[in-house]
């Protein structure tokens, strides 16, 4: 065969071309086994024809349970007792049936499965249920009928033409928790979300509105993490065309949604999850060792088998379909593809990726997955959660790749948290900075992010917790900062705007750490009196004009606005469309001062906490610049010492005769950053 591009791009990655080649070839082979010939997308089409289904003027119900000797459908239905009319019967390869008369079920009546097998029984929420509430009193959890009349329609106030994001523009990726997205102490709903919190987000300029916890989940406190029910909306926040409309109107807003899936593992739970569904713990899952995951207490499915993949699969296409999900930002891919889930793994160069410790069934359904997504929406996003830097994982299936369209760039709030902690601001080196947020294979498009939720959970800090401490408490109203709160603000721009500016696909913020929302996260547990106090969001901090809050929300904004209109793509035959390359202008360790050129604007950075500089100056293009942000300008928070309606020209210099350039001389105040547009 030829070469695979993934193989000739990289050097490194030639003595690897085996198995490489091995993982292509493997998923083509189970790709045609499974499908016959069909289209991908035509074969994962399990949730049209599992779950419950009115069909007409009756119900039809089946299910995949090859163990099972009988099953009955009990609910609220039949008063809860074993009942002949309702019993499903076998068809084939462990398939169950049953049709019913249209009367014998009702819209919001409560229903289970009886699944009898050799030796025992058990109540069991179908495996395809679309919707599954948990009763208030005993806190069971029960599938739901749910055939409601109405249809899902977006909100006419807010619809206009909106602007898509076209391929190849850079995401700026709002990330969300619907349930904490209320100021109160409560489960936010879908629709408060959309009337309250929506605007919010489409006013500050994000593009793309990243949603955790969708999935039914019976634990509220692991984050959506802990999926039971993977066909199901979480009831929590509210039904199923609530977050039809929350999508729809997002999409009138010019946003694409995509959904955080969780595919790489499942619930424990037998009367809520798949585990055990049909007497035996592996229909889904691994059998023996490799059936628990060791860390996240949780069952580990198996991708090898048919069943498993058609499950997975129509998941995917499900939740595009059903509820337009424009891609997906798949969870612990690294858990995935790895048989010790990465644990204990330091991925210190490329044989760690090639040493047979990788799941095979795991890459190929990756693979597949991205093949499928895209084939239901063209345009579709898939981000990949992996911290092992799996070379090809954002790279095309025809070149050797996975398939992602972007890889999260999870080393950036890894450097920032050690930076912060670890090194005194006076030894902060722009060039090291600027070489974290740009070290990245240039053939695959990353998500950067400072800080995403995982950073704001108890047990961890949020970058502007660490930087101000506990004067956030009592100096973060204007005119009573301290010397901590003032560095904390300044940072907290610079490291953010370096942060977006820098990227090469797109970047990433999580709902309310773009205005420095005080304090962690800490869902509702036993440990907490079941409080919700800090599983919430405080808009009231950032709609008072008298916190620095608004002010560090009005920079979130300008900065996102700005990057979006002026990161344009560009094309070049050797990585097609990208975003224009960082092009470093300066770097003096022992100033601190660093600069960049990204298309037509110029990036200046100075970290030096402690020195400003008068006429500093550094190589541009020729020409005249004008100042379009500034993170020490006053509505900024900052201090104000530069008067940005000043237009800078730049100075020749015979060293550059030829080169087009000249020196460009600024006035860099300490801790601040400047970004200029070239305008003739």
């Amino acid at each position: 065969m030829k070469t695979l591009k993934l193989i000739q791009s990289d050097s490194y990655l030639r003595p690897y071309a085996s198995a490489i080649e091995g993982r292509y070839n493997y998923a083509l082979q189970r790709e045609k086994e499974l499908t016959n010939g069909v289209k991908l997308s035509d074969w994962a089409n399990g949730h049209m024809y599992y779950g419950l289904h009115k069909v007409g003027k009756k119900w039809i119900i089946r299910e995949w349970a090859p163990n099972a000797t009988a099953i009955y459908l009990v609910g609220d239905c039949n008063g809860w007792q074993k009942d002949e009319a309702y019993r499903l019967q076998p068809v084939e390869n462990g398939v169950w049936e049953a049709t019913f008369a249209e009367k014998m079920l009702k819209h919001e009546q409560l229903y289970k499965l009886l699944v009898e097998w050799q030796g025992g029984c058990g109540e069991r929420i179908p495996s395809y249920a679309r919707r599954v509430v948990q009763d208030p009193v005993t806190k069971l959890f029960a599938a739901q009928v749910w055939a409601p009349a109405e249809q899902a329609k977006g909100d006419k106030a807010i619809r206009r033409k909106a602007k898509r994001r076209k391929a190849g523009e850079p995401l700026f990726i709002y990330e969300c928790h619907i349930g904490m997205s209320s100021e109160e102490e409560k489960v936010n709903s879908y629709d408060e979300f959309r009337r309250d919190v929506l605007p919010r987000i489409a006013k500050l300029g994000y593009n793309c509105l990243q949603i955790m916890a969708i999935q039914e989940h019976p634990y509220y406190g692991s984050f959506g993490y802990h999926v039971s029910n993977f066909f199901a909306v979480s009831s929590r926040c509210g039904t199923p065309e609530e977050l039809k409309r929350l999508i729809a109107d997002a999409h009138a807003y010019g946003m694409d949604v995509i959904m955080d899936i969780v595919h790489s593992h499942a619930v424990k739970n037998e009367l809520e999850g798949l585990g055990n569904f049909d007497g035996t713990p592996y229909q889904y899952f691994h059998d023996g060792a490799r059936r628990e995951h060791p860390a996240w207490d949780s069952l580990c499915f198996d991708y090898g088998k048919t069943e498993v993949l058609h499950f997975l699969l129509s998941n995917c296409k499900f939740w595009m379909e059903e509820y337009d999900f424009d891609g997906f930002r798949f969870d612990g891919v690294t858990s995935m593809i790895y048989k010790s889930h990465g644990l204990g793994e330091d991925f210190v160069d490329y044989s760690c990726y090639y040493n047979l410790n990788q799941d095979g069934d795991a890459i190929c359904y990756l693979t597949l997955a991205n093949k499928l997504i895209h084939e239901v929406k063209k345009n579709a996003i898939s981000i990949a959660e992996d911290m092992s830097g799996m070379p090809g994982l954002a790279c095309p299936i025809k070149d050797g790749g996975m398939g992602f369209d972007y890889r999260l760039a999870m080393g950036i709030p890894d450097f920032w948290i050690k930076y912060i902690k670890e090194v005194r601001d006076e030894d902060w080196k722009a060039g090291h900075i600027f070489y974290e947020m740009t070290n990245r294979r240039q053939d695959e498009k990353t998500i950067s992010y400072a800080e995403s939720h995982d950073q704001a959970l108890v047990g961890d800090k949020t970058i502007i917790f660490r930087l101000c401490d506990a004067d956030m408490y009592w100096h973060f109203e204007k005119g009573h900062s301290t010397y901590m709160v003032d560095r904390g603000i300044a940072l907290h721009k610079m490291i953010r705007l370096i942060t977006a500016s820098t990227i090469n696909g797109g970047y990433l913020n999580f709902m309310g750490n773009e205005f420095g929302h005080p304090e962690w996260i800490d869902f509702p547990r036993q440990g907490n009196g079941w409080s919700h106090k800090y599983a919430r969001r405080q808009w009231s901090l950032v709609d008072n004009e008298n916190y620095f809050f608004s002010c560090l929300n009005l920079f979130d904004e300008k900065m996102v606005h700005l990057l979006r209109e002026h990161l344009a793509p560009v094309k070049d035959k050797k990585y097609g469309v990208h975003l224009p390359w960082d092009e470093k202008l300066w770097d003096n360790e022992g100033d601190q001062v660093m600069a960049f050129q990204r298309g037509d604007l110029v990036f200046v950075f100075n970290w030096n906490g402690m020195k400003s500089f008068e006429g500093y100056g550094f190589p541009v293009t020729a020409g005249k610049y004008k100042v379009v942000l500034n993170t020490d300008a006053k509505e900024f928070a900052g201090f104000g010492l530069s008067d940005d309606t000043v237009e800078h020209f730049t100075m020749p210099d015979e060293g550059y005769l030829g080169k087009e350039k000249g020196w460009l001389r600024l006035y860099l105040p300490a801790r601040s950053a400047v970004v200029l547009q070239k305008i003739d």
